[in-house]
């Protein structure tokens, strides 16, 4: 069954900023979850399509990983599909609006295993949703730190 986390949130900066901080690695590991870890597979880091990357949950032994790549790209678009124990994609979407950018995360995911998919619903879910929301506000804070000093 595929699930959808869709969140929001208005950033006082422009698009290209708040698209600058989901593309930029450094940047975006100021706002990421501190327990994930975002690296290229491969030597440069990208969000062209095809470009790969692999998330890693920083979780002692197991590490569980979510290989991805971009499959979809346009400017101020950036969508990551992912396989591993999460299947699905993860949509970045900078909408501009009068005073600044609405972003939209939108986490669209089937979890094939049926223990990780009971385990998840009914112990991760609820802090997934959580999680997404306070990385958006990180991001936010990113963001308007970079509007700010331009």
């Amino acid at each position: 069954m595929t699930q959808v986390f869709e969140q929001s949130i208005q950033i006082n900066a422009t698009a290209a900023v708040v698209e600058r901080c989901i593309t930029d690695l450094a940047l975006m590991s100021r706002w990421l979850n501190p327990v994930l870890r975002c690296e290229p597979v491969g030597e440069i880091w990208s969000t062209d399509i095809g470009s790969e990357s692999r998330f890693i949950i920083q979780i002692p032994l197991v590490k569980p990983t979510l290989k991805s790549i971009v499959v979809e790209r346009q400017p101020g678009l950036v969508v990551w599909e992912f396989q591993g124990f999460f299947q699905g994609r993860d949509r970045w979407e900078c909408q501009p609006v009068e005073k600044g950018t609405r972003l939209v995360n939108r986490f669209e995911f089937t979890i094939p295993n049926p223990l990780v998919s009971w385990g998840f619903n009914n112990f991760a879910a609820s802090w997934t949703k959580e999680d997404m929301q306070a990385q958006l506000r990180r991001l936010k804070r990113v963001a308007e730190e970079v509007q700010i000093s331009q």
